[in-house]
């Protein structure tokens, strides 16, 4: 694996604990309640301020994404991970898939796949047993789905859901986006 400055970028970690494809390993970018964007920057080896959110606007769960993988918008995946409590920029956390929002979003006239994954912490109590998506409040994953619609509008771009799908079709999306990071 490429180091920088003594250490492995977390973009470059293996997308799975031990190649357990139980156990899938999530980068923390943002934390749960931040109103501040993070990101991983790979040029500089760091994480960076990307953006602030608008007051009364702030990241629901934990947001990261899956290293050793590539989005359809050339980023790692996305993830929001169901914690207890929020991490920090930079942590590592083994968790299970339980779903995907499906979605497209256009800026500027183009349009690109952008799907979140959904993730439970394992070390969490609160959401211990949910292992699929449809096993969350119905409410909830509607708020979650306008989180991300509003969330694109504030940077003047449009945000789709194509659909919500469970465990299954997010390991799918997973195993095309670990090909397309090996390829690119």
């Amino acid at each position: 694996m490429p180091k920088k400055n003594g250490y492995t970028a977390p973009t470059e970690l293996k997308p799975f604990h031990k190649n357990d494809r139980d156990v899938l390993h999530v980068v923390i970018e943002t934390p749960k309640g931040s109103k501040n964007k993070y990101e991983y920057d790979p040029k500089l080896g760091c994480f960076k301020l990307s953006r602030v959110l608008p007051d009364g606007m702030d990241f629901p769960y934990d947001f990261g994404f899956v290293p050793s993988t590539e989005g359809g918008d050339g980023d790692p995946v996305d993830v929001l991970l169901l914690m207890d409590e929020p991490a920090f920029a930079g942590c590592l956390v083994a968790s299970r898939l339980i779903g995907v929002i499906e979605g497209e979003q256009e800026k500027d006239g183009k349009k690109e796949r952008n799907d979140r994954l959904m993730a439970v912490a394992l070390k969490s109590h609160r959401h211990s047993d949910v292992n699929d998506v449809s096993e969350l409040n119905a409410t909830l994953v509607e708020e979650l789905e306008r989180f991300f619609v509003n969330y694109h509008q504030i940077e003047g771009a449009k945000f789709k859901v194509l659909g919500v799908k469970g465990p299954k079709q997010a390991h799918r999306l997973l195993d095309k986006s670990i090909q397309k990071g090996k390829a690119g």
